[in-house]
């Protein structure tokens, strides 16, 4: 398995396939199946692995953000194939245990129920590096992609017992802007000219926005937290997407290293290859950057699979999610799944015609977030060609409701044209998470987690919390915006 960060999912197949050049994944896609609505669980990086390595849903194992998530001896499918013979070993990004991630990160999250909008992001910005011969540029991620290959030649091609290997990539997430400081975020969009060659420009527009005052309260306070409610010309938006492309590019590189490896190994007949990443990037679609949203650019993850046995060339329609990889590597090494999961193995519809007997799949995926960068706990639910989205309680906050073969830029909210409809999925999502009370749940630990890190920091507080990566606008009313985190404190 190779595990991308942040590459949206669409770029996988026809007509996002087109403006960038993803030779390997290709291959993964003409030698396997290539899911057409594979998805996140949530579309964060710590959550999202949480679900993956688990096989539970978000609200199962509290993983309510980045730093939140399992706990380290919590058993993963990997965990099971060693227990069953098997010599694993993973290599790169993990991200799925808690305590990780910054404490402005963590801070923004807790406190998303204030009553305040500060910027918490810094505005997305391109970076090029190098020149036309410039290949490596997210070098950590080439010396993980060359440990995983060595390891495939050095240990998996001497093995007399099937292997697992993971390699997490970081690709291609954003960097950090350094020039926002220590508790800066991500927002770089970085590339070499080598990779930009493999992006099709001509073939980029800049997507269409809703004004401001139309978008949903929830979609509205994450533009402004990433900081993308100023200005920004067409050649801007262009850029971060065509950099953004290009990122995808050099992580399609790695791939390709991998099958490599396996092919010279004499391995690539004989082994399974999974290419799927944690969440997307908005890369600018509804003006926003980065993840944190149920829109298609950060919720639709790749999902490619190819190995013997298993069918050529296909596209599945079925909808799926992160959580099924758990029971279908479960099934594919003929082992039983402990207890229940929230996922189902994708394995029949993999398989070559007539060779396994039909098994459902339900046909939709469950997605939640609970983290910075949205001020209320959301839940998607996509089946068919509806897209549901509800909101905290279910009733403070409008859902939306999105008809993606008709909107697949989900840029009109039909949620009171179709009340049958709404009623239906309300039902539905209801009978998959109460979310309200977990909803209700979130809050109270955010609350509860806010006042053991005051409480943690003594006559610190006020300068900590003022120099967090919302810093610049904090600044502006220090006074304003305690108060703002006290009454929310003392509130309902």
């Amino acid at each position: 398995m190779v595990m991308s960060d942040a590459f949206d999912g669409r770029l996988t197949f026809d007509p996002g396939s087109r403006v960038v050049q993803l030779p390997y994944i290709n291959y993964l896609g003409e030698l396997g199946t290539t899911f057409l609505n594979a998805y996140t669980n949530s579309p964060i990086c710590c959550p999202s692995r949480a679900a993956m390595w688990s096989g539970q849903f978000v609200h199962l194992t509290q993983s309510w953000n980045n730093y939140k998530c399992l706990d380290s001896n919590a058993t993963t499918w990997m965990d099971l194939l060693e227990k069953n013979g098997y010599q694993t070993h993973r290599i790169g990004k993990l991200d799925y245990t808690s305590g990780s991630h910054s404490v402005s990160n963590r801070v923004e999250a807790w406190t998303r129920g204030v009553k305040f909008l500060l910027s918490q992001e810094g505005r997305p910005v391109t970076e090029l590096v190098g020149n036309t011969s410039t290949v490596r540029v997210m070098t950590k991620d080439w010396e993980a992609t060359d440990s995983a290959t060595q390891w495939v030649r050095d240990v998996a091609a001497m093995l007399h017992q099937p292997f697992a290997l993971y390699l997490g990539l970081n690709l291609p997430h954003t960097y950090k802007t350094d020039s926002l400081g220590p508790t800066g975020g991500g927002s770089t969009f970085r590339t070499s000219p080598y990779w930009l060659r493999k992006v099709s420009i001509d073939l980029i527009s800049a997507p269409k926005w809703l004004p401001m005052a139309a978008m949903h309260p929830v979609d509205y306070y994450s533009t402004v937290t990433k900081n993308c409610s100023g200005e920004f010309t067409q050649e801007e938006i262009r850029n971060i997407r065509a950099y953004y492309y290009a990122m995808c590019a050099e992580a399609d590189a790695m791939l390709g290293q991998v099958l490599a490896a396996l092919r010279s190994a004499g391995l690539l007949d004989d082994t399974v290859v999974m290419f799927t990443a944690d969440h997307g990037d908005l890369a600018m679609e509804h003006r926003q950057y980065y993840k944190m949203s149920m829109f298609e650019g950060s919720a639709h993850v790749p999902l490619l699979i190819m190995g013997p046995g298993l069918a050529s060339g296909l596209q599945s329609n079925q909808t799926v999610s992160l959580v099924d990889l758990y029971p279908t590597v479960l099934e594919l090494a003929g082992i039983p799944a402990p207890g229940v999961l929230s996922g189902h193995s994708v394995l029949p519809l993999l398989a070559r015609s007539g060779t396994r007997p039909p098994k459902l799949h339900p046909g939709w995926a469950l997605s939640e977030y609970h983290g910075c960068n949205a001020n209320a706990s959301t839940y998607m639910l996509r089946t068919g060609p509806w897209k549901y989205i509800a909101y905290a309680d279910g009733q403070s906050i409008p859902p939306q409701l999105f008809d993606l073969t008709l909107d697949k830029h989900e840029l009109h909210n039909v949620v009171n044209k179709f009340p049958q409809i709404r009623a239906s999925m309300e039902e539905q999502l209801r009978g998959i998470v109460a979310y309200p009370k977990v909803s209700q749940s979130v809050q109270l630990y955010n609350k509860r987690q806010f006042i053991s890190w005051r409480k943690s920091l003594g006559s610190n507080y006020s300068q900590v919390i003022a120099n967090l990566r919302w810093h610049v606008d904090w600044q502006r009313d220090a006074t304003a915006n305690e108060k703002a985190v006290d009454d929310w404190l003392n509130g309902p």
